[in-house]
């Protein structure tokens, strides 16, 4: 058989079975490297991060507030992957949320369900419901899997035809430097922008996690107004990997009616 189509062959069966179902969606997208060898990098750089930047306390009012926001997108989640049959597409994942004193309006959610909240941020979010609107909506990316699809994608490029599995073994820092990129733990500055898709996903399925954990999902309209007009002239670094538009804006008012049928006030 000619190489060229034995390639092209093994390339498609990679494609095929490296895609992961979105079960808000009922889309699949590639995703070449294992969730769970990104869970595992997670893990240390997670640490690797906070050492370099220390979280604020546990007694810090403004880490209760994110904790607490936090765990019950992340028991909406569980409910909702749970409702779908999709449980196990959240395996590995060991919840961590923590705040870093920073005057950066950014957030950011690691596979494996590890978050971090600036406190630049929280001056935009206002209320608990802003802040549930943002968490949902960067957990979303993390479970959509939607750095994973950058990161592959990162790869192939930086990579070429090697073997991904080879390339995350023998050269650690680029494949660090994607991961940082990808997930946006350079605070936006170099990180890969998400697509429109993807952030049309993360809002639809942060609005869906939000409502369902006890939100309204309205505050979300509010929320993206603030954060257009939070940086003057110089839009905040939460908008350069994450656009804010009046498209996104319409958007969210057409779902709305779909997102308010989860939401069920405490």
């Amino acid at each position: 058989m000619n190489l060229k189509l034995v390639l092209a062959a093994t390339f498609a069966s990679v494609l095929f079975f490296s895609c992961h179902h979105n079960v808000v969606t009922g889309k699949k997208s590639m995703t070449l490297i294992p969730e769970s060898d990104l869970i595992v990098m997670s893990e240390s750089e997670y640490v690797k991060f906070l050492n370099e930047h220390p979280p604020l306390p546990a007694s810090d009012p403004n880490v209760i507030l994110v904790r607490t926001c936090g765990e019950k997108i992340q028991k909406a989640v569980e409910s909702y992957y749970a409702q779908k049959n999709a449980s196990k597409q959240l395996n590995g994942f060991n919840w961590e949320f923590n705040v870093v004193n920073e005057n950066v309006v950014n957030a950011w959610c690691m596979p494996g369900g590890k978050v971090v909240v600036y406190t630049g941020l929280l001056p935009v979010t206002e209320t608990e419901a802003g802040l549930a609107i943002v968490m949902g909506h960067e957990i979303a990316h993390a479970v959509a899997r939607h750095g994973n699809q950058r990161m592959s994608q990162g790869m192939m490029i930086q990579f070429g035809g090697a073997v991904l599995s080879t390339a995350v073994s023998q050269k650690p820092a680029e494949t660090q430097y994607l991961f940082n990129q990808a997930y946006g733990i350079t605070t936006g500055l170099g990180a890969l922008s998400y697509s429109r898709k993807h952030e049309t996903e993360a809002d639809k399925m942060g609005l869906i996690f939000a409502a369902m954990a006890g939100y309204d999902p309205e505050v979300a309209i509010e929320f993206w107004q603030r954060m257009a007009k939070s940086g003057g002239q110089s839009p905040p670094q939460f908008l350069s990997t994450h656009p804010s538009s009046e498209t996104r804006i319409r958007d969210l008012q057409a779902f709305m009616p779909e997102a308010k049928k989860y939401y069920k006030p405490y």
